[in-house]
């Protein structure tokens, strides 16, 4: 009977390990920077060294990002075993020196793959090479996958996202596993336990509201399909609007404080996607405002959710650890509007300490707002009871 006990607890308790640590991830929302929206296929070595050196420089890593992700287009080939090949071309000295690099500023590395046989971009995808992979990525020292759905016909995302998320366990390194499969399957019902977050929603666009055939659309139209949502986020399982536009130069500075002020509010991962490299002072200040960060970051990990809706204007609340709150005011419409609101009559409490977190100035006490918002944009308030 010892020896039976002995043998179950050398085979299963290093599994048990494993699931312990890939739970324990996540436990905010992760923060770094990604390739795609500025760069798209236009990636290398030379570009990603560069970016995680602007991260430190610029202050992003101590505002809190931390991953370094290349999306698609760095896989070029499999070779004679099945092993995934990068594009030697533009990363000469390989994924493993590239993550070493990143490690040695204090950040993390991560990488993209794809559920089908192929990439969005058509380099070889992950499909039938789930365990390869994993292990080649784990040995490279990746420390994020995302993980997308294109090339997928005829698969069931509840059958190939599993086999993934397995497959990264089974390394024994902390890997974080976003998913991307567009919410398709509306995969806040099953994913909790497969990955630590999940794209709710197509691909996000430098823009207010526009629409593309192919799916592609404005944050705004983003932030309406996150209603309801709410109840399937926390800590290791997040709802994921996709990245950040911040920076890309389509919309103005109120819309990008906007943009970021709600995926703050709404526990999203914060995933910058511009050229870090050469951005202005004021977009750097939007990125790294620590203020608004500290309410994404919260560790209650609750996403904030719409409490009024009067057309062009709307009020949304994130209650936070310690019993603060955060409340975003939301001018949706061009022109200014003039607002004469009550805390008390959102159900919010009658009167709170308030704190600006775009001026970074405390107001004092209020029970509500009185004045003007500017059209495209919010006001971000912390309150205090």
């Amino acid at each position: 009977m010892m020896k039976k006990v002995l043998l179950f607890t050398l085979l299963i308790y290093p599994l048990l390990i494993i699931g312990q640590n890939n739970t324990k991830l996540a436990q905010t929302p992760p923060m770094g920077w990604n390739s795609w929206n500025k760069f798209g296929c236009d990636v290398s070595e030379k570009l990603i060294m560069e970016m995680a050196d602007a991260l430190v420089s610029s202050g992003m890593k101590d505002a809190g990002y931390e991953y370094v992700v290349i999306d698609d287009c760095w896989q070029v080939a499999r070779d004679a075993d099945g092993n995934i090949v990068p594009d030697k071309e533009r990363f000469p000295s390989g994924m493993k020196a590239l993550a070493d690099y990143i490690h040695s500023k204090g950040l993390k590395f991560g990488l993209y793959s794809c559920a089908g046989t192929g990439t969005c971009q058509n380099r070889p995808g992950s499909y039938s090479y789930e365990e390869k992979d994993a292990k080649q990525y784990a040995e490279w020292g990746v420390d994020y996958l995302k993980y997308d759905w294109c090339n997928t016909e005829g698969l069931d995302p509840k059958v190939v996202y599993p086999k993934m998320s397995n497959a990264l366990k089974a390394t024994g390194r902390p890997i974080i596993f976003s998913m991307c499969e567009f919410g398709l399957s509306s995969p806040w019902y099953w994913a909790p336990g497969v990955a630590h977050l999940w794209r709710t929603t197509g691909d996000i666009q430098d823009c207010w509201d526009c629409k593309h055939d192919w799916g592609g659309k404005g944050w705004v139209l983003i932030l309406d399909e996150q209603e309801g949502l709410e109840k399937f986020a926390g800590p290791g399982h997040w709802n994921d609007p996709d990245m950040l536009e911040v920076g890309n130069g389509k919309l103005t500075i109120k819309e990008y404080e906007a943009h970021f002020s709600f995926w703050c509010l709404l526990a999203a991962p914060l995933m910058a996607g511009n050229d870090i490299r050469n951005m202005s002072d004021t977009i750097k200040n939007i990125l790294t405002n620590t203020q608004a960060i500290a309410v994404n970051q919260d560790a209650a990990g609750i996403q904030g959710s719409k409490i009024l809706d009067e057309g062009s204007f709307e009020v949304w609340r994130k209650q936070l650890k310690g019993g603060d709150i955060a409340i975003i005011l939301f001018n949706r419409g061009e022109k200014s509007i003039d607002i004469d609101i009550k805390w008390q009559k959102l159900g919010l409490g009658k009167s709170f300490s308030t704190r600006d977190l775009w001026k970074k100035a405390d107001l004092g006490k209020t029970t509500g707002y009185t004045g003007q918002l500017e059209g495209h944009s919010v006001l971000f308030y912390r309150l205090k009871k």
